[in-house]
């Protein structure tokens, strides 16, 4: 990743502009993804232990929409 400073552009800009850039790129979340070697049936046991975490996480937003947690009212 490259940022240019800009005419009249304070570091802070270009740092943040930087950070967007990293941000966006993905950059980060790529390092910290291949930090350490997974086998392929570890990245395959992996991947079907975070699509069941998404899937009760749906579940339970999905039931618990209609009263959101609150107590019924009387009257």
């Amino acid at each position: 990743m490259q940022v240019v400073r800009r005419e009249g552009e304070s570091f802070d800009q270009m740092w943040r502009r930087f950070k967007q850039g990293v941000e966006r790129g993905g950059l980060l979340r790529d390092m910290k993804r291949k930090r350490f070697h997974l086998s392929k049936g570890q990245a395959r046991r992996l991947k079907m232990k975070l699509a069941q975490l998404r899937q009760r996480r749906r579940q339970r937003r999905e039931q618990g929409s209609g009263s959101r947690g609150r107590a019924p009212t009387r009257g």
